[in-house]
């Protein structure tokens, strides 16, 4: 019988430390499908943060390297420097990546450094407690805002697709989700797209991929793709935003 579908060789045998119903583990699968796919394997440089995103250290079989909390663009660009024939990304969530680590994205971005960012956007701070991010929803309740997001204290939420594509130098930036077979599938095709661009030595590329937080939301793994389609994607639209 032939084999048709199997276990990415990127990705080692530990179970994933995930939640149950946690889109992470589906975000790491499709990385992992197209490291092999693209036979990166061996020069991969996966630059890790603070954040659920961490527990990828115990998920990839690739080298990698864990920063400080939203420090991963730094790290990512002097490994990128100092040995610029290996192949850099990193993996980064919203509390993480739009909120600690806002000042280390952008001026990456801004500089045009040739390595690829995996954004998670699942609205909310996971690991440490459920606090609210920079992407959780207006009205969405969190353990620092328990009436629920408000402009007026806390402001709108930050739609960093977007802000990346407004710079100059970076090629790519979209946002994508994984909560249908066909998204997946869109999402697997960006982050492959956003892995040539850095082969190609053209610079920066941002794929923000729409997620899940069963525990924190207080959901179901599957009330939690009905939240997904009916209001994150209403303020976090998806779409190519700079493909240059």
């Amino acid at each position: 019988m032939e084999k048709i579908y199997g276990k990415p060789k990127s990705i080692n045998d530990t179970p994933f430390g995930y939640c149950p119903g946690c889109m992470h583990a589906t975000i790491s699968k499709i990385v992992a499908q197209v490291i092999d796919e693209m036979d990166l394997r061996e020069k991969a440089v996966c630059v890790l943060p603070v954040g659920c995103g961490t527990l990828g250290c115990f998920t990839w079989d690739l080298d990698m390297v864990c920063s400080a909390h939203g420090r991963a663009p730094a790290v990512a660009t002097g490994v990128k420097r100092s040995h610029p024939a290996s192949f850099v990304f990193t993996y980064q969530g919203d509390g993480d990546l739009a909120s600690i680590g806002l000042s280390e994205i952008m001026c990456a971005a801004n500089r045009g450094e040739n390595f690829s960012t995996i954004f998670v956007n699942n609205s909310i701070y996971g690991m440490t407690g459920g606090q609210m991010a920079p992407t959780t929803l207006v009205g969405m309740k969190a353990t620092t805002c328990p009436n629920g997001r408000s402009p007026e204290t806390e402001g709108y939420p930050m739609h960093m697709a977007e802000l990346i594509a407004q710079l100059k130098r970076p090629v790519f930036s979209g946002r994508f989700a994984v909560n249908t077979p066909a998204n997946i599938t869109k999402a697997k095709g960006a982050v492959k797209k956003a892995f040539q661009n850095q082969l190609d030595g053209k610079g920066f590329s941002m794929v923000e991929i729409l997620s899940n937080c069963p525990t924190n939301w207080g959901l179901s793994p599957l009330k939690t793709l009905d939240f997904i389609r009916e209001q994150t994607m209403e303020e976090f639209p998806l779409g190519v935003f700079k493909d240059i």
